[in-house]
C-alpha cells in the first residue's frame, strides 16, 4: 500500500504533521503512524485554552497494538481540539490528514517548524530510502 505525504504539510521523525496558515497550526498524525497502530481505540488530547510546548508531549493515541505519545511541533495555545475523534477514534485512521486531524494551535513563533521535515524527507525516513 502506498502512503501519501501531503506537501503542504510539515513533519515530525514521531510521526506527527503541522499545517501551518498564519498563526494557527493544525496538528494530526500521519498515514504512516496510523497504519502502525492499527486500530485507534482511544484519543486523548489537551483542553482548549491549554498550551502546547514545541517537541514535548501533548497527548497519546492508543490501538489495539499500543499506546504512543503525540508531541507537538509547535508552542502555543490550543483553540480547537477535534472532539468528534475523542467520540469516533477510528476516525484518525479513515483521514488522517482531513476530518482525523488533533488540535489547532496559535503559534507563539511561526518559525518553530524550520526544524521540521518536508514530506520528501518524512516519505524516505519512513521508508528508508
Amino acid at each position: 500500500m502506498s502512503l501519501e505525504y501531503p506537501e503542504d504539510l510539515k513533519y515530525l521523525d514521531s510521526h506527527e504533521y503541522v499545517r501551518l496558515e498564519g498563526e494557527i497550526a493544525t496538528i494530526g498524525v500521519s498515514a504512516f503512524a496510523v497504519r502502525e497502530l492499527g486500530e485507534v481505540v482511544f484519543v486523548e488530547l489537551p483542553e482548549v485554552n491549554d498550551t502546547v510546548t514545541r517537541n514535548e508531549r501533548f497527548g497519546s493515541i492508543e490501538s489495539v497494538k499500543a499506546v504512543e505519545e503525540l508531541n507537538s511541533p509547535v508552542t502555543g495555545t490550543v483553540i480547537e481540539r477535534n472532539d468528534s475523534i475523542i467520540d469516533d477514534p477510528e476516525a484518525v485512521s479513515d483521514d488522517p490528514y482531513g476530518e482525523g486531524w488533533l488540535l489547532k494551535v496559535r503559534v507563539n513563533d511561526p518559525d518553530d517548524i524550520d526544524d521540521t521535515l518536508t514530506a520528501k524527507e518524512y516519505g524516505a525516513l519512513v521508508t528508508g530510502v
